[in-house]
């Protein structure tokens, strides 16, 4: 089980504005913020961080999602805070019958994605 996860941003206001907007239909809020770096998640404990530096190459990061509709929450304020669509919300039955994800690239060209394991 991960505890957290950190990512390095080429440009840390940025990228914290489009996560904080991105994230806040999943119910991630910025929870600690220090010496360039910002830490988010669900309630009082930061699970995931971004932190100014050169990015690596780009990373597949996946948020669950509790609701179909939160997928799609999630898909539009990402793209309304400058994020890039990477794979519209829907169902993709090749990873199996219920996985429905939708798919952004942040600043960096990182893919983010929210994703419901449920049925409707």
């Amino acid at each position: 089980m991960l505890d957290h996860l950190g990512i390095r941003v080429s440009d840390y206001a940025r990228s914290k504005r489009f996560y904080e907007a991105a994230l806040a239909p999943l119910g991630y809020k910025l929870i600690m913020e220090f010496d360039g770096a910002a830490g988010l998640g669900v309630g009082a404990k930061p699970d995931f961080w971004l932190s100014q530096g050169k990015p690596a190459e780009p990373i597949h990061v996946a948020f669950s999602s509790p609701s179909r509709a939160l997928v799609n929450a999630f898909y539009k304020a990402a793209l309304a805070a400058g994020g890039r669509d990477n794979g519209v919300p829907g169902v993709r039955p090749q990873y199996h019958p219920n996985y429905y994800g939708g798919f952004v690239l942040d600043p960096d060209g990182n893919n983010i994605e929210a994703v419901c394991h449920l049925p409707e």
